[in-house]
């Protein structure tokens, strides 16, 4: 089997994922993923579609990730993983992983802060004297 490459993006992250035949190892930025995602949270979500398609310990992932926090930066990686997998095997995985959500890019972005508020929505206390 060659490489598949896909991409995952979440909030402000942006994950590059290639997927091999292997022994179920996830390397992120070039460091396992217990040493990357310290939480244990964080590393169900990476294997949220392994485990909906029943593929655990069947792939070598690499990824490079960049930009965001940690969740979206892990919630990139699960989208890059399902696509990744959709496109190796369309009529295998593809319906699986669509049921449980894992191929809808999440497009909540954070809205921009307005000029003249605090925020994006947030005013500053009215006065009327």
């Amino acid at each position: 089997m060659e490489q598949t490459h896909a991409l995952g993006r979440r909030k402000a992250a942006v994950a590059r994922v290639y997927l091999t035949a292997g022994k179920g190892n996830v390397t992120i930025n070039g460091r396992p993923l217990e040493e990357y995602f310290s939480l244990e949270s964080l590393r169900y979500i990476v294997g949220q579609p392994f485990e909906v398609t029943a593929t655990e310990g069947q792939f070598d992932v690499k990824v490079t990730v960049v930009g965001g926090g940690i969740k979206g930066q892990a919630e990139a990686i699960r989208l890059g993983i399902a696509r990744a997998m959709s496109d190796l095997n369309r009529e295998e995985y593809r319906s699986a992983l669509k049921a449980a959500g894992f191929l809808t890019r999440d497009a909540r972005e954070v809205e921009r802060k307005k000029p003249g508020q605090p925020g994006a929505r947030r005013r500053f206390q009215f006065s009327k004297r």
